[in-house]
């Protein structure tokens, strides 16, 4: 089949998005390719449909493993083999995935980048016939990027373990251009070659208003706007405060956050992509994996802390290509907390130094021991046992995963899992011997399939429906056939889990680099400039800030923001009053001057100079006392 084909028989499209296309040849050419494209510019396409075109498997790394489980289950609800190998599998279940890539029996094997270092990973892919290797937010390779992760440096060797033609297709939504060349550099292309989607939306709107009831504008809001649409707070209390609040103002509104459990988050997404919940109150752990593309409107309650989140989240609206709303909804206040966030958001190295050590007697972790373990991990609980605050210790073990010491699985959609290691004849002998568990047996093989050559997803809770009883009589079951080594059961967890990648270092030998903190810190105030700079300016098109941030600086005025709508009252073009403006600036940095004086020095039509002095004074840029006009300082 070509690559249209394939297309129309497991995606049901008739034709290739934007630049997809133009990517999926390049790729097929055998080129290492950067693609750049917005969120939900249709990404996992260009690497799924070349993948499928040829023979062989697709090895995909990514570090996110909610949308890793997304597309996986994509795939294998189209008929494509497809399988993941993540943080808090059995063994077991992992042995089984591997032999399968190398028997062929997958086409996609989706890992994560703290795996690449593994033995067993790489001496299973020596002996696989690997097609494509895909890189998902390739952002993460570089030091320049916004959520550099060391584990991604790795790649670059790991490319020794498959053979030297196989192309890589890095991909990713968002990158400045010094990000852009770093990726390149970091896998090692043999050529420089980028295809870059232009992040211009027409279909979406940008607006930021500084406003003291940030709720009755937001009511405003979705009054004025059709169609469903996601609320972004910064922390779990509130997304249940104002779900409360909206619903109260009869709008039909419910909360998400990762605090909740699986199956309640669960069934909040299906309302939601249903459209029997008409707006979602969120935290940034729901979106990511989730593809709804008629959102109307996208609003923040809290200003983000980069231009790259806000870029990803804002981007969710309006991926069907029809009219969409991306507002951010902001006071004084919140510059202020954007400032104590970043400062909190770095703990000084012997505070994470003395988190590390805790943790590990926490988890009673032995020195010199650790690597490959896996631990869930009750953050609250261990807060209050060494009285730390909970915000010091998560951002201190974000700290110690971005310095490559451990990785920490926030996952969204763990779910218990079972697997018979046994033959059927095997069983069926011990069913005979074991009469009290027949019952249950003969209910869990016909409740799921595939249990006898890999690992089921199962729901207790389903099973004690079944069978009429608790669903802790049930765990308690599987538990007890679990410790027989009848099945292994894999049970749900709620808590992150942190896989520690190396061993246990004492305190004497375990170090820090100040410089690499430091880098870090400047590097993470840019972009909290950034961001404060996007939010608190009103003389430039909104779309032209965010793209220029990402090195798009040809681009045109939208003509829709509420910058540019202030501007069209004003009749005159953004050309016009961003020349004019710097030059009058420029002028009174000088000096102090009348109005008379600016029309006689600048030359230009004095109802223009007039509305471009307003426009400065309303927003505190300049002040007149009399009429003598003065720069703010």
């Amino acid at each position: 089949m070509n690559i249209h084909e394939i297309l129309q028989k497991y995606w049901g499209y008739a034709s290739f998005r934007p630049l997809q296309e133009e990517i999926i040849r390049s790729v097929l050419d055998g080129r290492d390719t950067l693609a750049l494209l917005p969120t939900g510019g249709g990404k996992s396409i260009c690497f799924q449909v070349p993948a499928m075109a040829q023979d062989g498997i697709c090895l995909v790394i990514t570090p996110l493993i909610a949308l890793m489980k997304d597309q996986v289950e994509n795939l294998q609800t189209r008929g494509i083999a497809a399988a993941a190998i993540y943080t808090g599998l059995h063994i077991r279940e992992i042995e089984l995935i591997l032999a399968n890539a190398v028997k062929g029996n997958l086409k996609f094997l989706y890992i994560s980048p703290e795996r690449l270092k593994n033995e067993l990973l790489q001496n299973s892919v020596k002996q696989m016939k690997i097609s494509l290797l895909a890189v998902d937010e390739a952002h993460c390779i570089s030091q320049w990027g916004y959520d550099f992760r060391p584990a991604y440096l790795e790649i670059a060797d790991f490319k020794h373990f498959i053979p030297q033609n196989t192309p890589i297709l890095a991909l990713t939504a968002t990158a400045t251009e010094s990000v852009v060349e770093d990726i390149q550099s970091q896998l090692q292309f043999r050529e420089a070659n980028v295809f870059r989607k232009s992040y211009f939306r027409d279909n979406l709107t940008y607006y930021v208003f500084k406003e003291e009831n940030k709720l009755k504008r937001l009511l405003q809001i979705i009054n004025r706007t059709a169609g469903t649409g996601i609320v972004y707070v910064r922390n779990r209390r509130k997304t249940q405060e104002v779900a409360q609040w909206l619903q109260k103002n009869r709008i039909s509104a419910d909360y998400y956050h990762a605090g909740l459990e699986m199956d309640v988050r669960e069934e909040k997404q299906i309302a939601w992509k249903s459209d029997r919940t008409r707006v979602i109150v969120a935290t940034n752990a729901f979106g990511m994996g989730i593809d709804k593309p008629d959102v109307r409107f996208v609003v923040h309650l809290d200003i983000p802390d980069t231009l790259e989140a806000y870029f990803q989240e804002a981007g969710r609206g309006g991926r069907d290509e029809q009219r969409a709303y991306a507002v951010l909804l902001y006071e004084a206040a919140d510059i202020a907390e954007l400032q104590r966030n970043f400062e909190t958001s770095f703990p000084d190295l012997n505070t994470i130094s003395t988190i590390y050590q805790a943790l590990c007697v926490f988890l009673q972790i032995p020195m010199g021991n650790g690597e490959g373990l896996a631990f869930e991990l009750d953050m609250h609980k261990f807060s209050h046992e060494y009285k730390f605050s909970p915000l010091t210790v998560y951002n201190s073990l974000k700290f110690l995963e971005r310095a490559g010491f451990f990785t920490l699985s926030e996952d969204l959609k763990n779910v218990s899992r079972v697997h018979i290691p046994l033959t059927r004849e095997d069983l069926y002998r011990f069913q005979i011997a074991n009469e009290q568990y027949d019952d249950f047996i003969k209910l869990l093989l016909r409740s799921y399939t595939g249990l006898f050559s890999g690992f089921a997803s199962i729901q207790e809770k389903d099973l004690a429906k079944r069978a009429g009883v608790s669903e802790e009589t049930i765990v308690l079951i599987l538990q007890k056939l679990h410790n027989m080594k009848v099945l292994i059961y894999q049970p749900k967890t709620e808590n992150p889990t942190v896989c520690f990648l190396q061993n246990r270092m004492e305190a004497k030998h375990f170090s820090l680099s100040a410089e690499v903190y430091e880098k870090r810190k400047e590097t993470a105030l840019q972009r909290l400039e950034s961001t404060k700079e996007y939010v608190e300016q009103s003389f430039k098109c909104r779309s032209r800030v965010l793209l220029e941030y990402f090195g798009e600086t040809q681009s045109a005025s939208c003509g829709k923001c509420d910058v540019c709508l202030h501007r069209n009252k004003m009749e005159i073009s953004d050309e016009e009053f961003s020349s004019l403006s710097g030059q009058i600036l420029h002028l009174l940095k000088q000096r102090d001057y009348t109005i008379a004086d600016l029309v006689e020095t600048l030359h230009y039509p004095e109802q223009k100079i007039i509305q471009v002095l307003r426009w400065l004074m309303d927003n505190e840029e300049i002040y007149k006392t009399l009429e003598v006009l003065s720069l703010n300082e």
